[in-house]
């Protein structure tokens, strides 16, 4: 059997499940190759800090939402079938405000916060809440059900991970763990394919987002469209599966690179969970009832036009990119990773490869 060489550049959700996808296939011979792993946390290294669930927000006809919709059924068949994956479901309750319309965050969540949106019949027990039931300055809500990730390694199918870090694509082709030359390199770095040399990808810029991560346990995930804190703030919380703790949120601020979690705001995050969930801390408490784990920030790939999942010829190099989605890794990553996957063995065939 001929085993192709294929090397994988980026450990983040897009990395790691494609490397999934393709390692499925025992004539793909996988290596893993990225300067950040799982259990890292770095501002560089997006996954670790993100909620990690299925919060839809592309539009209904676009590439986005069809990842989005391809995405559903793999994380729901994993949810019901292989708990050992660190997916389970989770209860949600979706809020929007009018007056965040134009908003930086009211904009990223325009689809998710529709009236009667696209993914009603996607996602499981969907139901708007009465509008007796809301807030004044609630426009409209909604609750469903949807599955929350605590992100695994694909070392079980003998995927192989390294750590090193590349001025060029190129270089990545001379990495995989057997000594030879990769028949492909994927390309995942995210954010960093701004800079590395043979993509300088120059419509990629990043949205930094905060977070504090808490033990408390809210028992569902809530998103608002946005708050009187900022256009670029936003509240959130998720609760991460296996274990992980709840993700509280967030900001969703356009080119901004700081690396470090900024006090007032971390203040205002956690305020702004416990005014939308009071259940989130004993009776009477505030910001000190949080059982605070870490603080951290993250920045989103995100691109111009989109992500960029395409195929390409780098020197002597087949290259196919899987980068820039912004904050919805996770809820597109099996779309996205599927036509990845497309794309590699298309790139492989036009090698003589045989037709998978």
């Amino acid at each position: 059997m001929i085993s192709d060489h294929i090397v994988v550049l980026g450990a983040g959700v897009s990395g790691l499940t494609t490397a999934l996808l393709l390692s499925r296939d025992p004539s793909k011979n996988i290596t893993v190759v990225a300067k950040h792993m799982p259990g890292d946390y770095d501002i560089e290294y997006c996954s670790p800090w993100a909620g990690a669930s299925f919060f839809p927000v592309g539009k209904p006809n676009t590439a986005h939402g069809k990842w989005e919709r391809a995405t559903w059924p793999v994380l729901k068949q994993l949810a019901e079938k292989h708990p050992e994956a660190g997916i389970c479901f989770q209860p949600t309750l979706v809020f929007s405000r009018s007056e965040d319309v134009n908003s930086a965050t009211g904009q990223w969540f325009a689809e998710l916060v529709q009236k009667d949106p696209w993914y009603k019949d996607l996602v499981d027990n969907f139901e708007e809440i009465p509008a007796e039931n809301l807030d004044s300055r609630i426009d409209n809500g909604s609750r469903f059900t949807i599955p929350a990730l605590a992100p695994r390694q694909c070392s079980k199918n003998g995927v192989i991970f390294k750590r090193a870090t590349f001025k060029h694509v190129t270089e990545a082709g001379y990495a995989h763990h057997s000594g030879k030359k990769a028949d492909v390199v994927v390309n995942c770095t995210g954010l960093s394919s701004k800079s590395l040399g043979g993509v300088q990808d120059d419509t990629l810029f990043p949205i930094r987002g905060q977070v504090v991560l808490v033990r408390n346990d809210p028992h569902a995930m809530y998103s608002v469209s946005g708050c009187d804190d900022g256009e670029d703030e936003v509240a959130y919380m998720m609760a991460r599966a296996a274990g992980g703790g709840t993700v509280l949120g967030g900001s969703y601020q356009k080119n901004n690179w700081d690396p470090l979690p900024e006090p007032n705001l971390a203040i205002r995050i956690m305020t702004r969970a416990i005014n939308l969930c009071p259940e989130l801390v004993n009776k009477g408490q505030g910001i000190e009832g949080l059982d605070v784990i870490r603080h951290g920030v993250g920045l989103r790939p995100a691109r111009a036009d989109g992500p960029r999942v395409e195929k390409e010829q780098v020197d002597d190099l087949a290259v196919v990119h899987n980068y820039g989605h912004g904050g919805f890794g996770y809820q597109a990553s099996y779309g996205c990773a599927a036509t990845a996957v497309r794309l590699i063995h298309e790139v492989l065939q036009e090698k003589g490869r045989p037709k998978m």
